[in-house]
């Protein structure tokens, strides 16, 4: 990953874990706080139940006139002391008496709850029953850590399926963003040779070298650069939704396209050959002059120097056959796809076959390849369909 990428992977998981960090952290608090509640309920009615009970043994001994003798309760966690009316100290099995306060009916400290009943009876000297246990707070501190451990899990959980979803939506991104660099690479490499032979004919065409063969030169790359400029243009800004069908002779625009690539393909020595019939169909013209020019213009950058390029047009089927370096079984299945390059060394940007692809869908016509490696290529696209009866 380069710093930009990193940087909005960092980013994404930032918003994304932290937001669902703040909805889950809202969540266990409000789930915290109910379970508090719960507690302090289930702690209070336990306490006042266990301080009814020491109060009905303490009226039953009065009653028998006997001297009520404390015992300890069978609930360790329960313990209590008793206060006189004046609030002092008659017995007690509670830990935390300095944490008393006989003028509340329930509370809690830093380490216990506490649970104050009262006897109204003036005979008994027994004014306070004051229950204590430290069992609520036990739990409280058990939610907390609970309710962290869940956070933290729930922080790591989130953070992998944040970390997977990101590396799953960057992943066409980073296709694309490498496909693009390619493109550009590839641009500036095709353009390059066109330009430096334009340049140096231009250059040797003011010395007043060889005019007529500098002249060709500079005709062939000013018609490759407009070829290359017209694919860029015609893929990058998607032209496939305009189309204006019309009525035209294809085998005209097939000789029109062969007049235009002979002085491209001079320059490797090609000889284009062409024998055509009469069709006519209704298409788009541009879309089919692209189709017709990028599957010449393919052939005559995959083939040979000093060889021959066949072009064809017969029963409404038109074939573009050369006889250079051909292409492997396994890049045929991948040649039509969008900068995917027949060959490294002959450059090229992969958008060509792509474009004829696109159009050819659109109209249904039948693409057909042929091709056996360094033997050449036969492309055929069948126009029957669009053919106007004679």
């Amino acid at each position: 990953m380069n710093k930009s990428e990193t940087k909005a992977l960092v980013s994404f998981l930032s918003i994304y874990v932290g937001s669902a960090m703040l909805l889950i952290g809202i969540l266990l608090y409000m789930h915290y706080k109910e379970e508090m509640k719960t507690l302090e309920k289930t702690c209070t009615m336990e306490l006042s139940n266990a301080s009814m009970g020491i109060k009905t043994d303490i009226l039953n001994s009065y009653m028998h006139h006997k001297t009520f003798v404390p015992k300890k309760l069978e609930e360790d966690a329960l313990k209590y002391a008793l206060f006189d009316k004046d609030k002092k100290l008659i017995f007690s099995y509670i830990d935390g008496i300095d944490f008393v306060d006989l003028d509340k009916k329930f509370y809690e400290s830093d380490i216990y709850h506490f649970y104050i009943e009262k006897l109204n009876e003036k005979m008994i000297p027994i004014k306070y029953i004051v229950m204590e246990t430290c069992q609520g707070i036990e739990n409280r501190d058990e939610m907390k850590v609970y309710v962290v451990f869940i956070l933290i899990l729930s922080s790591i959980f989130v953070g992998f399926i944040g970390f997977l979803l990101s590396k799953i939506l960057l992943k066409p991104v980073r296709n694309k963003i490498e496909d693009m660099d390619n493109f550009i690479k590839d641009s500036a490499h095709e353009l390059n040779t066109p330009i430096s032979v334009l340049m140096t004919s231009v250059s040797m065409l003011k010395k007043g070298k060889s005019p007529d063969k500098m002249m060709k030169y500079i005709l062939s790359s000013s018609k490759q650069i407009s070829q290359i400029y017209n694919d860029i243009h015609f893929s990058a800004f998607d032209s496939f939704h305009e189309s204006v069908e019309e009525k035209f002779r294809l085998d005209e625009m097939i000789c029109e396209s062969i007049d235009f690539f002979n002085d491209i393909s001079v320059t490797k020595k090609i000889l284009l050959e062409y024998d055509v019939e009469d069709c006519e169909i209704i298409m788009d013209k541009t879309k089919t002059r692209k189709l017709i020019n990028n599957l010449i213009s393919n052939a005559i950058k995959y083939s040979n120097v000093d060889s021959n390029i066949k072009v064809s047009l017969k029963n409404s089927v038109f074939y573009v056959q050369d006889f250079g370096i051909g292409i492997s079984e396994d890049d045929q299945e991948e040649i039509f796809k969008r900068y995917v390059r027949g060959s490294n060394i002959e450059g090229g940007f992969g958008i060509g076959l792509d474009i004829v692809r696109r159009i050819c869908l659109e109209y249904k016509l039948k693409l057909n390849l042929i091709s056996k490696l360094n033997e050449g290529s036969t492309f055929s696209v069948d126009f029957k369909n669009i053919v106007i009866s004679q």
